[in-house]
């Protein structure tokens, strides 16, 4: 029993929209990408979420990270956050680049 090419494709996409979530971890990565816009990295976020002890507080950090207005890329922004490359002056995150750019490497003898 062959199938269309055309229809067994578009069966496949359908069933790819489906999520298959089982563990509460992954509803929890999903969530974070739905509010982050960034399904495509869904798959980090599950990761996060599951080896996190704590993973809704990365819940409240993608929500606070997704209420700004002024970063553009908000997953990029909310990984800066959990892993302390971006430290906050106060509670409420804000984004300030990196004034040392332009540091010289000197290699060790």
């Amino acid at each position: 029993m062959a199938l269309e090419s055309g229809k067994y494709l578009a069966e496949l996409k359908k069933r790819a929209k489906d999520s298959h979530v089982h563990r509460e971890f992954q509803l929890i990565g999903l969530e974070i990408a739905d509010i982050l816009k960034d399904r495509s990295h869904k798959s980090l976020y599950i990761k996060l979420a599951k080896n996190n002890p704590r993973p809704h507080d990365l819940l409240a950090i993608a929500k606070e990270v997704a209420e700004k207005k002024d970063v553009k890329r908000k997953g990029a922004y909310f990984m800066a956050v959990i892993t302390g490359k971006h430290k906050p002056k106060s509670e409420v995150f804000t984004y300030s680049p990196s004034k040392s750019k332009s540091k010289k490497r000197v290699r060790p003898k």
